[in-house]
């Protein structure tokens, strides 16, 4: 079979493009205060509820889970209550990444500019909302920022959340490419088993919510890619798929 050439790198967004997950935490505890709920989650719990992929889903799951003896349901009115959170939950969230509460991770925007000078397409592969998508690039970015992606799959265009491959399948349907001609960049264990199954080499950065996942799967799990150039995952791409083992750049 004939070598594969990288053509694309294909990012998550929470946690991978951004640490953005507690600035998630403080968001959804402020819709709960804001509603009277009386819930609050903490670190240990929201690292917890990480494990299920999607805010509306995470909150939907915590809500059965505190309310499990509850035998007749008005679903109608949970959903609507599960919506209006997120809808809160987001609005502070916006906000606070348009006061600059977030910034990209190391590495991110030069691997940006070395990809889009090379050549090699961007894409984004997300569980995430396009309102908060849209947030935070455009204020990394700029205005345009949409530009320097080919493809974007979110959690508008594709239901089936990870670890489900759906948003990946969807983004290489779009850039027309081969799995083996792309790299995907995760930061938990959900989206590396998502990219797995769409056949992508994965680049790994966990953060503190998602460090103890199992990464053993992975292509290369780094701290960040503040190190990490063009010419690196190159290397590691080609290393991949001939079977070769490399070190890892720390």
């Amino acid at each position: 079979m004939t070598q594969p050439t990288l053509q694309a790198l294909i990012f998550d967004v929470d946690g991978t493009i951004a640490d953005t997950e507690s600035l998630h935490l403080e968001a959804f505890n402020y819709a709960f205060n804001e509603l009277d709920l009386g819930w609050h989650w903490d670190e240990a719990l929201y690292t917890e509820l990480l494990e299920v992929s999607g805010g509306k889903e995470r909150v939907q799951h915590y809500w059965k889970r505190i309310n499990a003896d509850v035998k007749a349901l008005d679903a109608q009115a949970v959903q609507q209550t599960v919506n209006r959170i997120h809808e809160l939950k987001t609005a502070y969230y916006e906000g606070a990444i348009n006061a600059g509460a977030v910034g990209l991770r190391p590495g991110i925007l030069d691997l940006f500019d070395e990809a889009a000078g090379a050549g090699v397409q961007l894409a984004i592969a997300t569980t995430t909302s396009p309102v908060n998508i849209a947030a935070l690039l455009r204020r990394a970015m700029g205005p345009g920022w949409r530009h320097a992606f080919a493809a974007i799959g979110d959690g508008s265009t594709a239901p089936l959340k990870k670890p489900h491959p759906m948003v990946y399948v969807q983004i290489l349907q779009t850039l027309q490419l081969d799995p083996r001609a792309c790299l995907a960049f995760e930061d938990s264990g959900n989206g590396l088993k998502a990219a797995t199954l769409a056949g992508l080499a994965t680049v790994i950065t966990p953060t503190q919510y998602t460090r103890h996942h199992d990464f053993s799967r992975a292509m290369h799990v780094l701290p960040d890619l503040g190190k990490v150039h063009l010419a690196d995952l190159r290397l590691w791409h080609q290393a991949h798929w001939s079977g070769e083992r490399l070190l890892t750049v720390e």
